[in-house]
């Protein structure tokens, strides 16, 4: 498993800027990413005292693992530059500005990255038009096969 996509961020939320971040993890967790065993329900980033840390991410727990298996529901902290997190920051005081996880990936030197996204939260009718257009993409691309 390469990625591993939150749909449901892209659903709900029109997504203005992306960074891709670090994740401190233990050895099972990386092993379960490796497996696909991620879910994002529920899950968001906060900055808190000039860190940013994914809150309620559920990776499951491996089914390997010994005694020293991890909790399958925990903060877990994201790597940035301090001007990135500094800029995010800035941009999550203004109004309806949200920060959420998109994408969990392994890099070519396997390491784990998450992609976060700088997001405003879509109106119902603003829902509607995406899911319209997708229709209208997928009618027309099997038109012309």
């Amino acid at each position: 498993m390469s990625e591993i996509k939150n749909r449901s961020a892209f659903h709900d939320f029109f997504i203005d800027a992306t960074y891709d971040a670090g994740i401190v993890l233990s050895g099972t967790e990386v092993k379960s990413i490796r497996g696909g065993k991620v879910s994002f329900n529920d899950s968001y980033c906060q900055v808190h005292q000039g860190e940013i840390w994914v809150k309620s991410l559920h990776i499951a727990e491996y089914s390997h693992g010994n005694l020293n298996n991890h909790e399958s529901v925990q903060d877990r902290k994201l790597l940035l530059h301090k001007k990135e997190i500094r800029k995010i920051e800035g941009k999550l005081k203004e109004k309806g500005y949200t920060l959420v996880p998109l994408k969990i990936y392994f890099t070519d030197k396997n390491l784990v990255k998450m992609e976060i996204g700088l997001a405003k939260g879509k109106k119902l009718h603003d829902k509607r038009d995406t899911i319209r257009k997708k229709d209208v993409e997928r009618e027309i691309k099997r038109f012309l096969k």
